[in-house]
């Protein structure tokens, strides 16, 4: 029920239309619950004129008496009166379910507009923590296939649930209204029926909700062969992939193959139960008519009494569907449930900071791991003073923690133990946009989005104006090659931007960082793709364009960090040297051996 009204609560300024539409079914349903009760008059009317013309056993004033009229006129006038309330019924019935299919439709797509949009800002707001919880597939299936079956069964919860029940009631009223004798065989039969239908649903559902779960595996599938297909493409494993992707789609079929399977029985029992009890209502109805000559039913009203059967078992059979699709959309409104009531692990702390004083960082004794129930620490122990503009390199093998120690700073995650303080400020007392406002990152493979290269680069400073602009791609390197271009700064960057090599992308990136004019820089490994000879012209540009913001380079290239004020050589995730060049030539084994590894050295001595 907590899910339920946490959905319902997202329809917000879409209630009219919700409340509308079930005004207007409910409209539709006294249309055709009264339909065939007219038409059953209407049937008595030409029975009545039939027997009055061909003067038959039946006493012509007795029917003249039963429809209180005083000739045959009267009775063709009120044939005429009966028929056109039919006819407007009729058309009455077809607007009202125009209208509420109207405002359902719009209803459901708002609903499902409001899940989209909350669960969208929700995840903007996750620290990296929360998304490696969820994982991006995950959060994807969510976002698409799960909102649209919670969209889908509203539409038919607040159409068909209502409709049914109010088919249901009606009918069974008229039924007895009718011939109670005959009513009896379906409240017997229904409450069966509908046992039956209950349990193909408990049968079913665990199957629906495991496939959810195949659901986001194929999806990271999908993402991840996507996103690179290049290198499948280069390894020409194309064929590999495929065979990965089916086995996924597959086991996803099997699953739904085995749910579908059992909600197919659905038809079948529901059309066996309808086409008895049709069966023994006639066979039991024409005894009695027989039996009774007439007197406890006529053959009209039989015929009234199967079309409102007909409507109550075929009430009960749109209810089941419901009840199937609403098993289905269960499981997704409690996948849409766990991202909504999901927090950000990240909080800002009553009264927050929102001035960062300078671009200085300490750590202070800091240790971190991913999870609170990791057995191992990616960072340990970590102690390090950087004063406000400084340069400062990193270096280390795969899996040393380079990346993690910068996340730290900008508060990507939390740390495990210890502090870290910038600008002389723990980073937990600092309002959370204020601070990552002051740390430009630069990843080696950063994004470019779907945009000009001035709507790109306008990320890292919206208000830029055209100079500086220009200004920050020729520190970067990048005004060069954006002026080749035939459109310059208005060329159109594709999605990812596959339209531009690495090196260019990696300069625009910076580029896009030096807009920001932040505190402290961060470059992680962002000048791979670029020659030695580009990789120090832009550091030296750093050096004019950014004097007193702190600058942390991560590089596998000695040369890239060789100058800088400070170097800090990472392994297994502790600090294992510090100081400058000559100083871990001499001092550090690990800086030594990637030094004349580098400079193909044969001799490794110390100078």
């Amino acid at each position: 029920m907590n899910m339920v009204r946490k959905i319902v609560s997202c329809i917000r300024e879409y209630k009219k239309d919700s409340i509308l539409s079930i005004v207007f079914i409910g409209l539709e349903v006294v249309m055709e619950c009264f339909m065939p009760l007219i038409m059953t008059v209407l049937v008595d009317l030409f029975y009545a004129i039939e027997k009055v013309t061909m003067n038959l056993s039946y006493d012509v004033d007795i029917i003249f008496s039963t429809l209180r009229v005083n000739s045959m006129q009267e009775i063709t006038t009120l044939l005429v009166l009966v028929s056109c309330i039919l006819v407007v019924m009729a058309f009455a019935s077809l607007l009202f379910g125009s209208l509420s299919a109207k405002f359902s439709a719009k209803a459901s797509a708002g609903l499902g507009k409001n899940l989209r949009n909350d669960l969208y800002e929700n995840i903007t707001k996750f620290s990296f923590a929360n998304i490696d919880k969820f994982s991006t597939s995950s959060l994807v299936t969510r976002l698409t296939t799960d909102v649209s079956n919670v969209q889908m069964s509203f539409m038919m919860v607040i159409r068909t649930a209502i409709r049914s029940p109010l088919m249901l009631i009606f009918s069974i009223v008229m039924t007895f209204i009718i011939s109670p004798r005959l009513a009896w065989i379906f409240i017997i039969a229904l409450p069966i029926v509908f046992l039956l239908l209950i349990l193909i649903v408990l049968k079913a559902h665990p199957r629906f909700k495991r496939v959810f779960k195949k659901y986001d595996k194929l999806n990271s599938s999908v993402q991840e062969n996507i996103s690179g297909i290049r290198t499948v493409k280069s390894f020409v494993r194309e064929e590999y992939e495929i065979d990965k992707f089916n086995a996924a789609a597959s086991d996803v079929k099997k699953d739904f193959t085995s749910a579908e399977r059992i909600v197919a029985l659905n038809g079948p029992v529901m059309n066996l139960a309808i086409y008895t009890i049709i069966i023994v209502v006639i066979f039991v109805g024409s005894k009695l008519i027989v039996d009774t000559n007439g007197e406890a039913l006529i053959a009209p009203a039989l015929s009234s009494l199967l079309i409102y059967g007909f409507q109550c078992l075929m009430s009960l059979n749109m209810l089941s569907m419901i009840i199937v699709m609403i098993s289905l959309s269960i499981e997704s409104g409690r996948r849409i449930m766990e991202v909504l009531d999901e927090k950000s692990m990240l909080t800002n702390v009553d009264n927050p900071i929102y001035e960062v004083k300078d671009g200085s960082i300490v750590f202070d004794n800091v240790s971190f791991k991913y999870s609170e129930n990791a057995k191992k620490y990616a960072l340990s122990d970590v102690n390090l003073k950087i004063d406000s503009g400084m340069t400062v390199g990193i270096i280390g093998g795969t899996g040393s923690s380079k990346t993690t120690l910068v996340n730290l700073i900008s508060r990507l995650y939390d740390v495990s133990e210890g502090e870290i303080r910038v600008g002389g400020v723990n980073v937990k007392e600092y309002d959370m946009e204020s601070l990552r406002n002051q740390v430009s990152v630069v990843l080696q493979k950063n994004l470019l989005f779907s945009g000009t290269i001035k709507e790109n680069l306008k990320w890292g400073n919206e208000n830029a104006t055209d100079e500086e602009i220009v200004e920050a791609c020729k520190y970067a390197c990048a005004s060069d090659f954006i002026e080749g271009f035939p459109d310059k700064y208005d060329t159109y960057i594709e999605q990812g931007g596959t339209n531009v090599s690495g090196g260019q992308k990696q300069r625009l990136c910076i580029a896009r960082a030096l807009l920001k004019k932040p505190k402290i820089l961060i470059l992680d490994d962002s000048t791979s793709a670029v020659d030695t000879k580009t990789d120090a012209f832009i550091r030296n540009s750093f050096k004019k364009a950014i004097p007193n913001t702190t600058k942390i380079i991560i590089a596998q290239r000695i040369s890239s960090i060789q100058d800088s004020d400070l170097i800090i050589v990472m392994e297994n995730g502790k600090i294992d040297g510090i100081g400058k060049h000559e100083e871990l030539l001499k001092t550090n084994q690990i800086y030594k051996d990637v030094y004349y590894s580098q400079n193909r050295l044969n001799e490794k001595g110390g100078n």
